[in-house]
C-alpha cells in the first residue's frame, strides 16, 4: 500500500504539520503495492481502507470523535439518521425476529418500524414508556432481539428512563438501543446509564446549520453478544470467509459487523465533504447546546403563561411530567418545545402562517428558530390512533428554538398569537 495512504489511515501527520481542521480526502479508492496486500484487506477489512463505500479517512476521523463524545468504543456514520436506525436493528434482527420500541418516538421511525421492517419479516412490538416492568416483560417474545427508545422523544418531548429500560432489556439478554439525537452527548450520555447502542440523526444538533443530512451508530462495547441469542455475531459469516465477529473482534463485534456486512451491502456511507461539514458543527456543539437550553427555558416559560396555549411540553420546566426524569438524565433539555394551541388544527395553522422570524420547515435543531405542525406535516402518515399514542394532538406545535435573542423569538410568538 502506498505510504501516503498508510499515513492517512493511521491518522499520522509529519512532525509540526498537524492540520488545524480535519482534511477532506476526496477519494473513492486507495492504492496498494501488491495483490497480496489487497487480498489481505479483503480477508479482514479492518486492517486498512478498501473503498469509500464503507470507509474514508475524513469520515473515520469524525466517527472517532463521535465515539469519544459518547464514551463508546467505535462509531459508524451513515447518510441519514433513518439509515442509522435501520442498520442498528438489521445488524441483529433477521426475518422472523422482533424488537420492542416505545411508541413515543419520531414518526419516521414509526413508519419504518410498522411498515418497512414488517415487509422484511421483522416485527415491532410497541409499548408505552410508562408501562410497568411487568407489562413490558410480557411484551417480550422468544425471538425479541432489542429494545428501542429515544432519550428525548420527537416531538412528544418525553424522557426515557434509560436505567429502567436497560435493566429490563438486559434481564431478557437483549441490548437497549437509544436514539440520542435531541439530547446529544453534551446533555446526556446514555452509555453511563446502561444503554448498549446509540444512534443519532447528525442532521440535527450535531450539524446544527442545516447543511447536510447524516446519521451515526455508536457501540458501547459492553453488551455480551455471546449469550446465545445472537448467532449472527458468534457463528461464521458465510458472506465474509466464515468470520465469527465475536471471536475475531471481541467487544467491537457489533460495530465491525455493521460496517463489514451491512455498510458493504447497503452502501449508505456519507461523503468526505459531508463529514467535514459535520465536524465543523461538532466543534461548536457544547457552546450551542448551552444557549439552546437557555433560550428554550425562557420561551417555554412564556408559553406556559399564554392564554392562547392549552399545554406546554418541555422537561426543563417544573410543571412538566418528565421534569424529575430530566433532572436525572439530562444536563439541559435541548431547544425543542412542544405546545398545544387552543382551537386545534385550523388555529394552529393560522398561527404558523403568521410567524415571521420562525421558519415553517421540516427540520429541527437548527441555529435558526424553526417550527412545524406534526399532525399535518411530519406525522401525517400516522393514523389518529397512532398520533394519540405518540402524544401528538391536532393543535400540537413543535418549536425548535434557535440561537437568536430569546426576546426576539418571544416577540415573534406574541405577534403570531395576536393574529388568532
Amino acid at each position: 500500500m502506498k505510504d501516503e495512504t498508510k499515513c492517512l489511515h493511521a491518522g499520522y501527520h509529519p512532525k509540526n504539520a498537524e492540520p488545524r481542521v480535519v482534511p477532506i480526502v476526496q477519494s473513492t479508492t486507495y492504492v496498494y503495492d501488491s495483490t497480496e496486500e489487497v487480498a489481505a484487506v479483503f480477508d479482514d477489512p479492518m486492517k486498512s481502507l478498501i473503498y469509500s463505500r464503507f470507509g474514508n479517512p475524513t469520515v473515520m476521523a469524525v466517527e472517532d470523535k463521535i465515539a469519544d463524545l459518547e464514551g463508546g468504543i467505535g462509531a459508524m456514520c451513515t447518510t441519514s439518521g433513518q439509515a442509522a436506525v435501520l442498520l442498528s436493528l438489521l445488524n441483529i434482527c433477521n426475518a422472523g425476529d422482533s424488537f420492542i420500541s416505545t411508541i413515543e418516538i419520531y414518526g419516521g421511525s414509526v413508519n419504518l418500524f410498522s411498515h418497512t421492517l414488517k415487509r422484511l419479516g421483522i416485527e415491532c412490538i410497541y409499548i408505552d414508556k410508562n408501562s410497568t416492568d411487568e407489562e413490558i416483560d410480557k411484551a417480550f417474545k422468544s425471538n425479541t432481539k432489542a429494545v428501542f427508545g429515544e432519550t428525548l422523544a420527537n416531538p412528544a418531548l418525553t424522557v426515557l428512563d434509560i436505567e429502567r429500560f436497560a435493566t429490563i432489556a438486559h434481564n431478557h439478554n437483549v441490548p437497549l438501543i437509544v436514539d440520542n439525537t435531541f439530547a446529544t452527548p453534551i446533555l446526556c450520555k446514555p452509555f453511563e446509564f446502561g444503554a448498549d447502542i446509540i444512534v443519532h440523526s447528525t442532521s440535527k444538533y450535531m450539524d446544527g446549520h442545516a447543511v447536510q443530512v447524516g446519521g451515526a451508530i455508536v457501540d458501547s462495547g459492553k453488551f455480551d453478544w455471546t449469550n446465545g441469542k445472537f448467532p449472527c455475531m458468534t457463528e461464521p459469516d458465510e458472506s465474509y470467509h466464515g468470520i465469527s465477529y465475536t471471536k475475531l473482534y471481541g467487544n467491537k463485534a457489533y460495530i465491525v459487523k455493521a460496517r463489514m456486512q451491512l455498510m458493504r451491502d447497503f452502501g449508505a456511507y456519507p461523503a468526505a465533504h459531508s463529514a467535514f461539514l459535520l465536524n465543523l458543527g461538532l466543534e461548536t456543539l457544547a457552546v450551542r447546546m448551552k444557549q439552546y437550553c437557555e433560550n428554550a427555558i425562557a420561551v417555554a416559560n412564556y408559553l406556559k403563561h399564554s392564554e392562547k396555549v392549552e399545554s406546554v411540553k418541555y422537561p426543563g420546566i417544573e410543571c412538566d411530567e418528565n421534569y424529575e426524569l430530566a433532572k436525572k438524565y439530562l444536563k439541559g433539555c435541548s431547544g425543542v418545545i412542544s405546545f398545544v394551541i387552543k382551537g386545534g388544527k385550523p388555529t394552529a395553522m393560522k398561527f404558523m402562517n403568521s410567524l415571521r422570524l420562525a421558519s415553517n420547515e421540516v427540520h429541527v435543531a437548527d441555529i435558526r428558530t424553526c417550527i412545524l405542525h406534526p399532525a399535518s406535516e411530519t406525522h401525517r402518515q400516522l393514523t389518529d390512533e397512532q398520533l394519540k399514542a405518540a402524544g401528538i394532538e391536532s393543535g400540537m406545535i413543535r418549536l425548535s428554538v434557535g440561537l437568536e435573542n430569546a426576546e426576539d423569538i418571544i416577540s415573534d410568538l406574541v405577534n403570531a398569537f395576536s393574529a388568532i
